[in-house]
């Protein structure tokens, strides 16, 4: 028996390489089943809704998926024309934007070296030049790894096609899946695999669900807020930024960056509407924070937005665009089985001392 707990840990890490190994060979294809999964998982619970309601599942599957890609299709129809209009335009005026915003820019560039020239900050610009080149050479690296490995338009392709299929076959048998491997679990470990399995589903459903919801009212609050303003391009820079929300913090400040560079270009030396568009970043993220991310994704979701990051940009970097997908699950399961683990290691010997008794276990 004293061997046993060393053996069930080598078969976990085994199974654990091994899928992370077949996810590595197998990435360049797998992108329309991960999204299909992905699609299933957000669409179960108006599958099981409509079950309650004596829909049959195969019938609710069908209505279900139809609406929700017929929605999707929709969508792109009328945004991405308009998408690709504004996009070509601010590629054609871009140069014409760099050298206003050079010439805007320059002057104050060019005191704040001063200002470090005479405070000999040599080490300043040094540091500063190569924190810059490090963000940028970081920045390439994960697009590449997004974008690339792998025949990029094909995916696109084969996602648009293989992902609807995917997604009706999955959200079909999804309770039966769900009970087959149920029936796999060890059964002396199962009921504790369950609540961690339960929490997982919670974690993930309130920052999943919750934050797809949160990056479509915040797309649709910037494009239209910006469009109203009368802001160049502000359509697609609202959606990108909105979209980009599902990262902390990055679509914010993407959004708030862009949106007031080409401000500063469209509206010099017109500080009120600069401010206006400004303003429209604070309040999306006023929004955000007291309205949106408490109603919509809960303040006990458990995922810290740095470990988040670091779990996209991990996963894109290793595996490309699947890995974004895989990201949020992976860290999910990561930071539950951590959270399992850290109270089993506060109630066991290890921590407590030898006159304490030990707390009883949830």
């Amino acid at each position: 028996m004293t061997d046993q707990p060393p053996t069930h840990l080598r078969f976990w890490l085994v199974t654990a390489v091994i899928a992370l190994l077949t996810i590595w060979l197998l990435r360049s294809m797998l992108l329309p089943f991960v999204a299909g999964m992905a699609v299933a998982y957000f669409l179960d619970p108006a599958a099981d809704r409509m079950q309650r309601w004596g829909i049959s599942r195969s019938a609710a599957t069908a209505v279900i998926v139809f609406g929700f890609f017929a929605i999707v299709a929709l969508g792109l129809i009328l945004l991405v024309p308009a998408l690709i209009d504004q996009f070509d335009g601010f590629v054609q005026r871009l140069p014409g934007y760099i050298e206003t915003l050079r010439n805007v820019m320059l002057p104050h560039i060019r005191r704040l070296i001063s200002l470090a020239d005479q405070a000999g900050g040599q080490d300043v610009k040094a540091a500063l030049g190569g924190l810059a080149e490090r963000a940028a050479n970081m920045a390439g690296s994960l697009l590449n790894g997004v974008l690339g490995g792998g025949l990029f338009l094909i995916d696109l392709v084969s996602l648009a096609v293989i992902t609807p299929v995917v997604a009706f076959y999955l959200l079909r048998d999804w309770d039966l899946i769900v009970d087959k491997v149920d029936s796999w679990l060890p059964r002396r470990h199962a009921e504790t695999i369950r609540a961690q399995a339960r929490e997982v589903d919670r974690v993930l459903a309130g920052f999943v669900r919750g934050q797809s919801l949160v990056c479509l009212s915040l797309s649709l609050f910037y494009g239209i807020g910006l469009s109203l303003a009368g802001l160049q391009f502000g359509l697609v820079i609202g959606i990108i930024s909105g979209v980009l929300t599902f990262i902390p913090y990055v679509g914010t400040i993407f959004g708030f960056v862009a949106s007031v560079g080409i401000a500063l270009v469209q509206f010099w030396p017109d500080y009120t509407m600069i401010g206006v568009i400004a303003a429209i970043y604070v309040i999306g993220q006023m929004i955000e924070g007291y309205v949106l991310v408490p109603k919509l994704v809960g303040e006990k979701v458990g995922l810290h937005p740095v470990w988040v990051i670091f779990g996209l940009m991990a996963g894109g970097a290793l595996f490309g665009f699947v890995g974004v997908l895989i990201a949020v699950p992976i860290v999910a399961v990561v930071g539950v089985a951590i959270r399992f683990g850290l109270m089993r290691y506060l109630a066991s010997s290890f921590y407590r001392d030898a006159d304490e008794t030990s707390p009883p276990l949830p």
